[in-house]
């Protein structure tokens, strides 16, 4: 087989193999990007008292539990489950009168699979670890675990 040939196959047969992997490696960068957004989603739709951008960013079904102490030195005490009803209604009032720091704000995406996903907020009131699943092809918070800032 001339050189020529065999080089072209070569080409073709590595380009076959590699195509595949950069459409994943291009979902999965989509992917991790959508996780980022529902997140900072969730935290603006807090900061701007805008629900809308908590109903684009959590599943009706989530289920939110933390704990929550007064002051550094009071004692920690577990929190209520928050309902999806009860964020949106939170969201709508919690900062309304633009008067509570929002400088506080890091969101970092641990883990992105197929339809499953993890990430942290960090937060005026605290850190919030989450759970977040695709829904008809929209990254949703399904679980949150928090808890307000350690001493």
């Amino acid at each position: 087989m001339h050189t020529m040939t065999r080089t072209l196959i070569a080409v073709f047969v590595l380009a076959a193999a590699i195509a595949p992997l950069q459409g994943s490696q291009t979902g999965a960068a989509a992917d991790r990007a959508a996780v980022q957004q529902a997140a900072t989603d969730y935290i603006d739709g807090l900061y701007l008292a805008d629900a809308t951008l908590i109903e684009r960013s959590v599943h009706p079904q989530l289920q939110k539990r933390g704990f929550w102490r007064d002051n550094a030195t009071a004692p920690w005490g577990p929190q209520e489950t928050m309902t999806y009803d009860q964020l949106v209604n939170l969201a709508k009032t919690w900062n309304a009168k633009k008067t509570r720091d929002t400088t506080i704000k890091k969101v970092e995406v641990y883990d992105v699979a197929d339809l499953t996903a993890s990430a942290k907020v960090t937060a005026m009131w605290g850190i919030d670890y989450m759970h977040l699943a695709k829904y008809d092809g929209k990254w949703k918070i399904i679980n949150i675990l928090w808890q307000a800032h350690p001493k």
